[in-house]
């Protein structure tokens, strides 16, 4: 294949571009950095920004499937830049499928794009998209994120076949994400258990997450594909404990498990005036917590991956064990470093 991938100097991304350089295919990222690690695989990189239509559509042009990784992430009450980078962006990239004539475009979505607040336990992609609930708690990542996966799947036709994939809490090394912030909050003393500490979750190695990537572009080039037009959960395959796992992450980087707790009523409350805060005064920097959090912290949410498993064949290959032992030796690569 020659393909695009928005986003590729991310943590996703790059995984993404390696998996397809390795097997042979011709690779385009396009991003806002650099990103001279990729050029010294072969990858061929394009500067832009989601938001500039005209950049976008340029950089669709020759390739035959996209990957559209790139998103804004975070918890941020500011509603702009999601509107621009999740919403806008991916406006940006279908037109350029349009106008370019490529055949194949994958979206990596999120689970998160139906959580309404409550627990989530096995549901699988019958579950409905929460607009409402998201959008009047100012989740405008996740909010975006389900319109932007609206826009994706309702494109699809037999000329551009289109599904998404919704990964969840995506982990392992190099992330700059996620478990970074887990610990410097740790490092801090300002991170806190929320809830009762029993709710599961799922989660996903990160080169697990990316050969998904590939499983599912390869069964949308098949012949009355069943992916074209869907959208798939992903994950490691069995939910763990959240705040284990949290502790067993921060054991990692040896730093102690979680000792302070707050009840979820009581970050739900905090979450409350930190949101006024931040809109009254216009604070483009995310809240320590807020609603969504808060609901996301304390309640399970694992889901059904059969559908992905049967449609495109996909299967954790790496287990969650070998992932955290990876992911451990990259963390003390990264202290070694610093010293």
């Amino acid at each position: 294949m020659h393909t695009l991938v928005t986003g590729g100097g991310g943590f996703l991304g790059r995984y993404i571009c390696e998996q397809l350089i390795t097997r042979g295919d011709r690779v385009r990222s396009f991003g806002r950095g650099a990103y001279p690690e990729l050029e010294a695989l072969g990858v061929e990189v394009v500067r832009g920004d989601l938001a500039d239509q005209n950049a976008v559509v340029a950089a669709c042009d020759g390739v035959d499937t996209v990957f559209h990784v790139a998103a804004r992430p975070g918890v941020s009450v500011q509603r702009l830049p999601y509107d621009k980078a999740n919403t806008l962006g991916t406006e940006n990239v279908l037109r350029g499928c349009r106008q370019h004539g490529i055949s194949r475009l994958i979206y990596t979505s999120s689970p998160s794009v139906t959580f309404a607040g409550v627990d989530q336990c096995g549901v699988n992609e019958s579950v409905p998209l929460a607009l409402d609930w998201l959008q009047q708690h100012r989740s405008y990542y996740s909010y975006t994120k389900a319109i932007a996966e609206q826009q994706i799947l309702q494109a699809n036709c037999e000329q551009l076949r289109t599904c998404a994939l919704r990964p969840h809490l995506i982990w392992g090394p190099r992330d700059q994400h996620l478990i970074p912030r887990l610990i410097a909050k740790a490092k801090s003393g300002r991170l806190r258990r929320i809830g009762e500490g029993t709710n599961q979750v799922d989660m996903i190695y990160v080169e697990n997450a990316a050969e998904a990537h590939l499983q599912a572009a390869e069964a949308l080039a098949q012949e009355n594909s069943p992916v074209a037009g869907k959208a798939y959960f992903l994950s490691q395959g069995k939910p763990v404990n959240c705040w284990q796992w949290i502790d067993e992450i921060l054991a990692l980087a040896e730093i102690p498990p979680v000792k302070k707790s707050l009840s979820q009523q009581a970050a739900w409350r905090v979450g409350t005036v930190l949101e006024a805060t931040y809109r009254t005064f216009g604070l483009r920097s995310e809240p320590p917590i807020t609603r969504f959090l808060a609901a996301q912290l304390a309640t399970s949410h694992w889901f059904d991956i059969s559908a992905a498993c049967q449609d495109f064949g996909y299967q954790p290959r790496i287990s969650t064990s070998e992932g955290m032992q990876r992911l451990g030796n990259w963390l003390a690569e990264q202290n070694r470093l610093s010293i």
